[in-house]
């Protein structure tokens, strides 16, 4: 797309990028943290065993969080609604999360991410 600007009375052609190109881009937000040197080292490592970039690792590792905190309120949520779990019913989840983990590892090997 192309718009035509003027100045001091001459035309000038400017190249403008189309408005849906933003959509496609990844957006971040950038902050300053503190980390205590030790903590810093130790989430460097991490991300590095695990083939990503540092800020990757950090949004990753938050995620996770924030999904096992709302995995946890669901439950606390349906055995407020229909009691507790058995042990029956705690053992047989157990076995379902152990085969989805070991079934994920296969389906998906190491992947090298970014931020």
């Amino acid at each position: 797309m192309q718009r035509t600007a003027t100045l001091d009375g001459r035309r000038l052609k400017a190249d403008v990028l189309p408005l849906y190109y933003y959509e496609d881009m990844a957006i971040r937000k950038k902050r300053s943290i503190s980390i205590p040197p030790e903590l810093d080292a130790e989430i460097a490592a991490a991300a590095a065993a695990e083939g990503m970039s540092y800020s990757a690792w950090l949004a990753e590792t938050a995620r996770r969080e924030f999904t096992i905190q709302a995995g946890l309120a669901a439950v606390s949520e349906f055995e407020r609604d229909h009691g507790p779990f058995t042990a029956d019913e705690i053992a047989d989840a157990g076995q379902w999360a152990a085969q989805a983990v070991e079934l994920a590892g296969q389906e998906h090997g190491p992947e090298r991410r970014s931020a």
